[in-house]
């Protein structure tokens, strides 16, 4: 057989076709993540030095981003998106969850959502060219992003900590001494979807690290209904099995995109208080986001966390006095012990401001005549108790 040749025209073509996907590779995922991720444009928030001397003085924790979705390096402070580490530091962020998504159905809205439909983090995985198991497989998914918070700690071990344990958060937190401004690393699940329909799965994702999991997300899975779902349904069998197993494993239950009938079902099943990660109030913002605020009193009553988020379908007016608005009707509905911050950072939403702005909540608040113990509350320490008493021991 004769063998055929690669003429200097065929080099020429292969090497534009690698030049043109080494482009795509590099330009496409931040291209895309600005039209997600936005920040509105507004004047430099003005801190006094009161101000900045209580939050820089003081645990601050959010309960949700979605950073680790993106393919951005997260030790370098960027211009876009809403959240990385040198962001984190820049507004005191003690603590911070990172939530991963790992399924999104195209046509994405708060009313009513099919698993069934496209996936756009199929296609995002494609893009950011996550490695093939990713593709098909939510489990992979979830393992790939825990995989990422740990390369960041291995890369700047002063800078964050990937925390999995009560013992572990208070030392990170004493590090602080000699480290100021570590952020502490948690890891949670934005959906219990990457189970796969296997209870097994779940000690398969503890041991990843993540140690609080949503249970759905914008459509109904194995374990019940979204709040954004077509069924509206509680709890399945499944679901029941999985609540058990992670009561057992004190694993943190999320019930912030979970349909009413789930959390009644949840509140009734377990024997941990609860976390909404990331809402609003409805008595403030009546959208299809938030729950009927009579059952996020029975989350609060139970001992739960409320994080407040600085979105629109969360918070409607998303801007510091907007949020801190918010925070105020809860404390008043709720009690100052249930109330906590739970941005959805880099969650596909936009917001007027940035992690590395947190201090113009605290600045509002003191605007709007909170006290020292409430604003040390909101900001972390609600959060900082809550994960003392229900983090795993070691």
């Amino acid at each position: 057989m004769k063998k055929r040749k690669i003429t200097a025209f065929g080099i020429i073509i292969i090497s534009v076709i690698f030049i043109i996907l080494a482009a795509l590779r590099v330009f496409v995922p931040a291209i895309v993540e600005q039209k997600q991720n936005k920040v509105i444009p507004h004047s430099t928030y003005e801190i006094s030095d009161e101000a900045f001397t209580l939050h820089n003085n003081m645990i601050v924790m959010d309960w949700h981003t979605d950073s680790l979705l993106w393919d951005r390096n997260l030790l370098a402070h960027k211009d876009y998106g809403h959240s990385d580490v040198p962001r984190m530091r820049y507004g005191n962020v003690a603590i911070q969850m990172f939530t991963a998504v790992t399924k999104s159905p195209s046509g994405l809205n708060y009313d009513k959502n099919s698993g069934e439909s496209l996936d756009n983090i199929t296609l995002l995985s494609l893009v950011q060219t996550w490695p093939p198991a990713t593709w098909t497989s939510l489990k992979a998914r979830a393992l790939y992003q825990a995989k990422k918070l740990q390369r960041i700690e291995d890369k700047a071990p002063h800078a964050l900590r990937v925390v999995t344990s009560k013992a572990e958060l208070l030392e990170a937190l004493r590090s602080r001494n000699d480290h100021p401004k570590l952020v502490a690393g948690l890891l949670g699940i934005e959906g219990a979807h990457p189970l796969e329909g296997d209870i097994n799965n779940v000690e398969v994702l503890f041991k990843a690290g993540y140690r609080m999991f949503g249970l759905q997300h914008f459509f109904d899975n194995e374990l019940g209904g979204s709040l954004h779902g077509m069924s509206q349904s509680g709890l399945t069998d499944f679901g029941r099995e999985v609540i058990k197993k992670m009561d057992e494993m004190n694993i943190i239950i999320d019930v912030s995109h979970s349909s009413e009938a789930v959390v009644k079902d949840v509140l009734a099943l377990t024997q941990r208080p609860i976390v909404m990660s990331h809402t609003g109030i409805k008595g403030v913002c009546n959208t299809a986001r938030n729950i009927d605020d009579e059952l996020v009193k029975q989350i609060a009553a139970k001992g739960g966390i409320i994080a407040i988020g600085f979105w629109d379908a969360a918070a409607c007016d998303i801007s510091p006095q907007g949020i801190v608005k918010m925070i105020r009707f809860a404390i008043d509905m709720l009690g100052e012990d249930h109330v906590a911050l739970g941005s959805d950072f880099d969650g596909a939403v936009t917001t007027a401001l940035d992690t590395s702005e947190l201090a113009a909540l605290t600045q509002e608040m003191m605007n709007q005549n909170f006290s020292e113990a409430e604003i040390r509350k909101v900001m972390g320490e609600n959060s900082l108790k809550f994960l003392a008493k229900w983090l795993p021991q070691q």
